[in-house]
């Protein structure tokens, strides 16, 4: 079965998009924060090294930047209602959205990449990915709707709390702060410093593949909202609005792999296909296809891990370093603000331990 011929072209061609900037800009969070920490590139990893001295992280604070402004300019233009978005939540586990946070974190730097990082590796023959891929698929799924749900259930149902808004300007238009100027002044802070932070250094700006590429990656998660709540829609049905995001797209893919008949060729598939075309053609194009493999069974080990603690942690937080990272706190969802942070902080643990030992 498909889906709107619409929607299917739409949300691949989105990830086509997604996956040209992401491998041609190299665009990762977890490569900024190691460069945060000063920590070397893993030589057995095979990934190339970044343009000198243009940090990854500024990228990404820049791909924010674009994705918090556009997301808020299309609620006050009435394009979408950020009260239909899956994660904005009226009602949600402070302490469950850390804890899915800091597994995906560590998991991710385990893994050396997080679910849309090894997708983009895979479109250029990086096997290793594939195997992070399945762990996470697996257990994403088997978080979701198997033997691990009570596990997700549990975390998710830890000291919930219900707060007068769902989102930061929400939450200040309760205390009477009215919410166009809660939007316009919360956005506008937020985004100047992420600018500065962005830009203050002149690398990123004498990089064009690395700032093209956020700017393309922050528009995506902009035109994901939009498709989500302008094609096919039904007018007698509400649907929750989603916009980039790689944990249950990843699940998605391998479920539909083995049970396809019957079964709805969703825009999550079409949405990781996107990733994978584009991806390929741009390794392709620019001459860094090559098959690698694992160097050790420790280095499988520690992937397989990575993978694990990401498919779990991230239906627990409800998102990935891109699903949270992005496109949730383009919301300015209060949900989304502990899901990120324990992203940040699980990796950026792993990553100091590794230094020290």
């Amino acid at each position: 079965m498909m889906p709107s011929l619409d929607l299917f072209w739409a949300t691949f061609a989105l990830g086509c998009v997604f996956g040209v900037a992401a491998r041609a800009g190299n665009f990762c969070l977890l490569r900024g924060l190691r460069q945060t920490l000063a920590r070397p590139e893993p030589s057995d990893w095979g990934e190339e090294q970044a343009p000198q001295g243009a940090p990854a992280l500024q990228a990404f604070a820049l791909a924010l930047a674009v994705a918090l402004v556009g997301t808020q300019v299309l609620a006050m233009l009435g394009e979408i209602s950020l009260s239909q978005v899956l994660v904005v939540r009226p009602r949600f586990s402070p302490l469950g959205a850390l804890t899915g946070g800091l597994m995906f974190g560590v998991g991710m730097a385990l893994a050396h990449s997080c679910g849309a990082r090894a997708l983009v590796l895979l479109a250029g023959g990086n096997l290793r990915s594939l195997w992070v891929l399945l762990w996470l698929g697996l257990t994403a799924q088997a978080t979701m709707t198997g033997v691990l749900a009570p596990v997700r259930q549990t975390l998710q149902g830890l000291l919930v709390i219900e707060p007068q808004g769902a989102t930061l300007p929400g939450w200040l238009a309760a205390l009477g702060v009215p919410e166009s100027v809660a939007t316009v002044a919360v956005t506008a802070l937020i985004v100047l410093l992420l600018l500065v932070y962005a830009l203050r250094r002149p690398a990123l700006r004498h990089a064009p593949l690395q700032w093209v590429g956020a700017l393309l990656v922050g528009a995506m998660v902009v035109a994901g909202w939009w498709i989500s709540a302008h094609i096919d829609v039904d007018p007698f049905e509400e649907r929750p609005l989603t916009s980039l995001s790689f944990i249950s797209p990843v699940a998605e893919s391998w479920l539909y792999l083995q049970v396809a008949v019957g079964r709805e060729l969703a825009a999550a598939v079409a949405l990781v296909l996107g990733v994978l075309a584009g991806a390929c053609v741009t390794a392709l194009v620019s001459g860094t296809a090559r098959w690698e493999g694992f160097g050790s069974p420790r280095r499988m080990a520690s992937s397989a891990l990575g993978g694990i603690l990401m498919g779990l942690g991230g239906v627990v937080a409800m998102g990935c370093s891109i699903g949270q990272g992005l496109s949730g706190l383009s919301t300015l969802s209060l949900a989304s603000m502990p899901a990120a942070f324990g992203i940040v902080l699980g990796a950026l643990c792993v990553l100091q331990w590794g230094r020290r030992y």
